[in-house]
């Protein structure tokens, strides 16, 4: 029933939306303002020396021109680039946010980070993994700043391969900020400078180097939140390209990072298991049902690879392909690996690397990998905690989804609610136990209708009800 939201104005849902997420946040316990001792141990290491003494040797490398590129608007810039040629070759600078220099092991930071595990993120807010005097601040790899940095540096073969990794910990300048259109057009037009429009040659190298090793991708386009004018909206973003290159970077760098940690011993990586033979038929099933057949002489990647996002039957493809990806974890161990040590979704190991601003494991990470590259002994904070680690990110990555699962719910009910009554165009994505799965064209709207439709099918659908304090929306077939 449509209850206390039947008769809304657009300023009374834009008010009951905001409620309905103050109470989310409530509900589940998200952390609120970061503890007065944390605080104050972030603003006292902020312009200090590193807690960690790693200032005595680290190299100046602020003469090369770092890049970040991001998202608009962010402050948690937790890498920079720098593309050069070598001969047949490249050279990849990858630096990362160096944490481990102003987070004292067993202090006020180091525990809360640990309770939090990442960073938020809400529409109303995000809660952020370290204090903004930090992450937003003296850790943030902002342009104009130097900031001290995990440097891996790559060297790359004409295909793309990695012939030799180098990791020091330095201090680098990064000289401007792009966000991801920014960076595509001035990719596209001609102006960027080499060392990032290199992206447009390394990144597709890289993404052959997927294929051939048999990773794969669900590029889907994503139900983005934006706050415009008259409140929170929903928008359809198909990822640009230039966001698949730079994710290349990051990937072999995380690569990189299990090589090391694997070589070594002692680590943590990011598994998922192989899609089980079952799941691959099933898979084979439904595409076959979607008149998109799975021909038998290429992968499930390549297969995902060559969709075509104009099709209307790729989101029921793409719907049926996330059965694929199930069970990712973390593994740490110190001796003897973990018995399972591919993300399979990546093809190789993996571990998280490129992104302790925002998230806990990679702290541990660069620290394990930075003494392994070097022939250093593994920090002792480090080696003794691992064990810890999985259990927290598991734990803080299921409370990052029912974050965002609980708040794209009510708005897509706020957005809806004047829509009711309407009639409005969507595809069949698929079966559910209580009706279908459907996406509506416009607004881009994911919800369920209570009848049965074949997956990929186009329907029409009515907007009966809308609940913003719960996110519930209910919809029937109309014709």
């Amino acid at each position: 029933m449509p209850g206390r939201y039947a008769h809304l104005t657009p300023s009374a849902v834009q008010g009951a939306l905001a409620e309905s997420l103050a109470e989310l946040r409530c509900t589940l316990e998200l952390p609120e303002a970061y503890p007065a001792d944390a605080e104050a141990e972030a603003a006292a290491v902020a312009d200090a020396a590193a807690v960690d003494g790693s200032d005595d040797a680290r190299p100046d490398l602020t003469d090369l021109p770092f890049h970040t590129i991001d998202p608009e608007g962010s402050r948690d810039l937790d890498q920079a680039l720098h593309l050069e040629r070598s001969g047949e070759g490249f050279v990849v600078r990858y630096a990362i946010a160096d944490l481990a220099a102003v987070v004292r092991p067993g202090g006020a930071i180091d525990a809360e980070t640990r309770r939090r595990g990442q960073t938020l993120y809400a529409p109303d807010g995000s809660v952020p993994l370290h204090p903004l005097v930090l992450s937003h601040g003296a850790s943030s790899l902002l342009p104009g700043e130097r900031r001290r940095a995990y440097v891996w540096q790559f060297t790359l073969d004409a295909e793309g391969a990695v012939a030799s990794t180098t990791l020091t910990r330095a201090w680098v300048r990064s000289v401007r900020q792009w966000s991801y259109p920014e960076a595509q057009a001035a990719i596209d037009d001609g102006s960027a400078p080499e060392e990032v429009a290199l992206l447009q040659t390394v990144g597709p190298l890289r993404i052959a180097l997927e294929a051939a090793r048999g990773g794969a991708s669900l590029n889907s386009p994503e139900e983005e939140v934006v706050e415009g004018e008259h409140g929170y909206e929903l928008r359809r973003r198909t990822p640009l390209v230039v966001e698949d290159w730079n994710a290349q970077l990051s990937l072999m760098t995380g690569m990189a990072a299990a090589d090391l940690m694997l070589g070594a011993r002692v680590g943590i990586l990011r598994t998922l298991p192989p899609a089980e033979p079952d799941a691959l038929a099933e898979f084979r099933r439904k595409v076959a049902l979607l008149d998109r057949p799975w021909p038998d002489d290429i992968d499930y990647g390549e297969y995902l690879r060559r969709l075509d996002p104009a099709d209307p039957a790729t989101p029921a493809v793409l719907q049926a392909a996330a059965a694929l990806f199930r069970g990712a974890g973390y593994a740490a161990f110190d001796g003897e690996p973990p018995a399972q040590v591919e993300q399979a979704a990546i093809g190789a190991p993996y571990a998280h690397a490129t992104a302790p601003l925002r998230r806990l494991v990679d702290r541990w990470s660069l620290a394990i990998c930075q003494a392994a590259a070097n022939g250093r002994e593994i920090p002792d904070w480090a080696r003794a905690s691992l064990g810890e680690l999985p259990s927290i990110m598991q734990e803080s990555g299921g409370l990052a989804s029912r974050l965002e699962g609980g708040a794209v719910d009510r708005i897509e009910a706020a957005v809806l609610h004047a829509r009711i009554g309407d009639v409005l165009d969507a595809i069949v994505l698929a079966e559910t136990k209580g009706g279908s799965r459907v996406q509506i064209a416009d607004p881009f709207v994911t919800a369920t209708v209570r009848e049965k439709a074949d997956p990929g099918s186009r329907v029409r659908v009515r907007v009966e009800s809308t609940r913003i304090d719960t996110g519930e929306v209910a919809l029937r077939l109309a014709g």
